[in-house]
């Protein structure tokens, strides 16, 4: 079995993702948050680090894991009871954890956006949506109804979509911002175009969306943020000649 450097990897997961040019959220730790013995035979994608997928990607024979939400949001100590559980099954198992948020996002080719926006067949797609200094979405062109972007969307994710109709009938500018960026959508609007998509939002935004006349497309949080993941671990394996395996935990949110 062939088996390629840890340390290469991240340098070209680092190289191509720049996650030192992106401010993200408090705690987020963009990069390489677990190291195994130094080698890798087989990687495992996953929205979520978690217990679940943990174990799945051991069950896969990986022992490294590429994913969107790392173990680390804002103060994870002390490492005891199921934290300390979930680090003895990663070390015992040799398995590294690799985890890319707003860099993932933002990647021109392989992110979450830009994936989804090629699923969705938006044209022409620009950076959008400026977020702690960066824009981390795309906005593009299309003429669909409402009743037809949300078939599309559907597809794409495999989710049915929540939707806000309080724009145009007609869907034309359409802005992407995958995850949980609801609560922003005025940023959406303001930025000129008539549909959001994302992936959640709390009860408020419906009535922020009909102030704003703005369509807004709830995909879920999870089923828009497949996408990044499975691209980067795609393009490593292609890169490395390493098989991969993308390990599905839906959260339903």
């Amino acid at each position: 079995m062939a088996k390629v450097k840890l340390a290469n990897i991240v340098a070209h997961c680092n190289s191509t993702l720049k996650p030192e040019s992106f401010e993200d959220w408090p705690g987020a730790v963009n990069g390489l948050q677990v190291e195994n013995r130094g080698s890798v035979s087989r990687l495992a994608a996953a929205v979520d680090a978690s217990p679940a997928t943990v174990k799945k990607a051991i069950d896969a024979g990986a022992d490294l894991l590429i994913v969107h939400h790392g173990l680390f949001w804002g103060m994870t100590h002390p490492w005891t009871g199921n934290r300390y559980r979930l680090l003895r099954l990663l070390l015992d198992n040799n398995v590294a954890v690799y985890s890319s948020h707003l860099p993932l996002d933002a990647h021109p080719r392989l992110g979450n956006n830009a994936q989804l926006c090629r699923a969705l067949g938006i044209k022409s797609p620009k950076p959008f949506f400026t977020e702690r200094g960066q824009a981390i979405g795309l906005r593009g062109t299309l003429d669909l109804t409402r009743e037809q972007l949300a078939k599309r969307l559907a597809k794409a994710t495999g989710t049915e979509p929540t939707v806000l109709p309080s724009g145009a009938a007609r869907c034309r500018r359409v802005g992407v911002v995958t995850g949980g960026a609801g609560a922003e959508m005025k940023t959406a609007a303001d930025e000129g175009v008539d549909t959001f998509i994302t992936g959640e939002g709390p009860h408020w935004t419906f009535a922020l969306a009909e102030d704003l006349g703005l369509n807004v497309f709830y995909g879920g949080h999870y089923a828009t943020e497949t996408f990044g993941v499975k691209a980067l671990s795609e393009s490593l394996s292609k890169k490395f000649k390493l098989p991969w395996t993308f390990i599905d935990h839906p959260t339903g949110l």
